[in-house]
């Protein structure tokens, strides 16, 4: 364990130098069996998860702190350890003390010690005092827990809440390859426990490497969230029309577009290494058929990749904060900055003028995001649509079971039937 104890602290403190944690942990990936590689994973998002409640706890234990960036991260893998998972407190303990011995000076050893063993004894008392602090208690940054606060003033505690929670690994179903009950069955054969939410998803009851799973390489599933799996049937799309996924990769609703409706689409993405998955997921689903083109542009400047042919649908996934789905990116909450939302905001307005025009009259514009942040969200769309006469904002009525707030969808919590992450649609009319 101590192995694992310490890639996950180097993953935690790479974080928090700015590197994402898809980048730390292949950083720190030495090829070990696929159980320990699950188990430095666990940690290390385990970890940024609750790492406002740890790191406050560490502070509080350390009577003399760490000037050591990576015993401090140690430290706060051990301590999350005790409180978020079923490890023997003693093997925690003991598997740590020696990591530490590893990682700093032989003197770290019995800091570390001290600090464990304390906290096993006072866990009641430190954890109550800790949490009069917002960051603490909420496990956010500050300025993140001002906005939601300001935003959803009636539920900002709930959505902080679920954005701690463990997200399902959910799956949508390939329409042109399987069904929900086929899948479910298929998986029960394999003793795999799922359940069928939705048109299209199937939700297991324990995570497991999707790659493994019965059907993945036949193409009969994508991972996708249920709230995303909203968009494609959002988008009202018919046979034969014409359709742009204008921010596609890694293209899981370009292929539900393909899957649920005969269309001519175009899959849109700036990104050429992200744009590579498009083509590779098709290729899985058997979807890279000759009405699909995946093609490399600025959605935000047509004139170097359209060819002049308007659109009957398109859809503007945006790129976004993430600040709806930090339950699956816990590294977003620690990585961005307040500064970052009013520039995500601008280059979201840049994208919609410049995709407007390429829609027909009477088409649709659906407007997505992945964040709970109404900046990003309905202060965007009201501002297109005083920019805009021609545009006209439609209800969405979404299934029965789906939280939301307007458009917005709220993060869940895992007891929810409904357990999605925190998207935002806005469906926009040409008129």
């Amino acid at each position: 364990m101590h192995a694992e104890q310490q890639q996950a602290a180097r993953a935690v403190m790479a974080v928090h130098a700015g590197v994402s944690l898809r980048e730390a942990l292949a950083a720190v990936d030495d090829g070990s069996e696929r159980r320990g590689r699950t188990l430095v994973q666990e940690l290390a998002y385990g970890t940024l998860r609750h790492w406002g409640t740890l790191d406050a706890i560490a502070r509080r234990l350390a009577t003399k702190p760490t000037s050591d960036p990576l015993l401090h991260a140690l430290l706060a893998v051990a301590l999350y350890q005790l409180d978020h998972t079923r490890a023997p407190p003693f093997a925690v303990v003991d598997r740590a003390v020696d990591a530490a011995g590893m990682l700093a000076r032989p003197a770290a050893k019995r800091w570390l010690n001290a600090i464990l063993r304390r906290y096993l004894r006072e866990r009641d008392e430190v954890r109550a005092t800790v949490a009069m602090e917002p960051v603490a208690r909420w496990s956010h940054p500050r300025w993140w827990i001002a906005r939601v606060r300001t935003d959803y003033p009636s539920m900002w505690e709930s959505i902080l809440e679920a954005g701690n929670q463990h997200p399902p690994l959910a799956l949508r179903v390939n329409a042109r390859r399987s069904t929900q009950a086929t899948l479910v069955e298929l998986l029960a054969h394999a003793g795999i426990a799922a359940r069928a939410v939705g048109s299209a998803g199937v939700i297991l009851d324990v995570p497991q490497p999707v790659t493994v799973l019965p059907g993945y390489g036949e193409g009969a599933f994508s991972v996708q969230d249920l709230g995303a799996q909203l968009a494609a049937p959002l988008l009202d799309t018919h046979p034969g029309m014409r359709v742009l996924d204008a921010c596609a990769a890694p293209g899981g609703k370009t292929s539900h577009i393909l899957e649920i409706g005969d269309v001519e689409l175009t899959a849109l993405d700036r990104d050429t290494d992200r744009l590579a998955r498009v083509t590779a997921n098709l290729e899985r689903l058997r979807l890279d058929g000759g009405n699909v083109a995946v093609r490399a542009g600025d959605a935000g400047d047509p004139t170097t990749w359209w060819d002049g042919r308007p659109y009957d649908r398109i859809l503007a996934d945006v790129p976004c904060s993430a600040s709806g789905i930090v339950r699956r990116h816990p590294d977003g909450k620690w990585l961005r900055r307040k500064t970052d939302i009013a520039a995500f905001a601008q280059e979201q307005d840049r994208l919609l003028d410049a995709l407007w025009p390429l829609l027909v009259a009477g088409g649709k514009l659906l407007y997505a995001t992945c964040s709970v942040f109404a900046e990003e969200n309905g202060h965007r769309i009201e501002s297109f649509l005083a920019r805009h006469s021609d545009a006209l904002r439609e209800t969405i009525m979404f299934p029965p079971g789906v939280a939301h707030a307007g458009g917005q969808l709220l993060p869940s919590t895992s007891a929810a039937g409904h357990n999605q992450d925190g998207f935002f649609y806005a469906l926009l009319r040409k008129a």
